[in-house]
């Protein structure tokens, strides 16, 4: 299974918390550098962190993925920072196997979620799904907090004939963390000065 934390449904629907000066924040880098350029900084997702999982079996025998469940390490206040977004601008993503998660909640649980291809709904598909080596799946979770900073993971069920087990997903080995944002300063990044500037319309998701 890989593991694709850090990743972004469009880039004006990203922040980043951040207890630093505007001036001392660096551009906004590259989806790919997203993890990297969060790790070097101290930066905690707001609002919303979009994680993909590419599922796929080791061999031709099918694995049944049989659930998707919420494991909450910790629950905080909101971290008391300044909202940096990755761009400005919006679009509109595709996600025909997602999943969405209210991290706000006591027990927040992994809820299928209905997406987007073009002009086309994709109705939300719930577990459980086959892979095999020449069948993977793609599941893509949303996990949304906004009145709380949280720590968390994710542990995925499956199961192939006689064996089964339960995978852990996290952050290398560290749970995920995301933060709400409310009535935080939001800045966005100004290409033509190369300078943080605050945005008092903007609202983080």
């Amino acid at each position: 299974m890989t593991i694709r934390p850090y990743q972004w449904e469009d880039k004006c629907e990203q922040w980043y918390l951040l207890n630093r000066k505007p001036s001392e924040v660096p551009p906004p880098p590259a989806e790919q550098d997203a993890r990297g350029w969060a790790a070097a900084l101290g930066a905690v997702p707001a609002g919303t962190m979009k994680i993909e999982l590419a599922v796929q079996g080791t061999s031709s025998d099918a694995v049944v993925l049989s659930g998707l469940h919420v494991r909450t390490v910790s629950k905080a206040a909101p971290l008391p920072w300044s909202a940096f977004s990755m761009a400005s601008g919006c679009g509109s993503g595709i996600q025909p196997v997602s999943f969405d998660i209210n991290l706000d909640t006591d027990r927040p649980l992994a809820n299928p979620k209905a997406g987007q291809q073009g002009d086309t709904v994709v109705p939300a598909v719930d577990f459980p799904f086959k892979v095999s080596q020449s069948d993977p799946q793609v599941l893509t979770v949303y996990a949304h907090a906004h009145m709380v900073n949280v720590a968390w993971y994710l542990e995925l069920d499956w199961s192939s004939g006689s064996r089964s087990g339960t995978v852990r997903i996290d952050d290398h080995g560290k749970p995920f963390q995301t933060s709400g944002a409310k009535g935080r300063p939001i800045y966005d990044y100004d290409t033509g000065s190369n300078s943080w500037l605050i945005d008092d319309t903007a609202t983080v998701n």
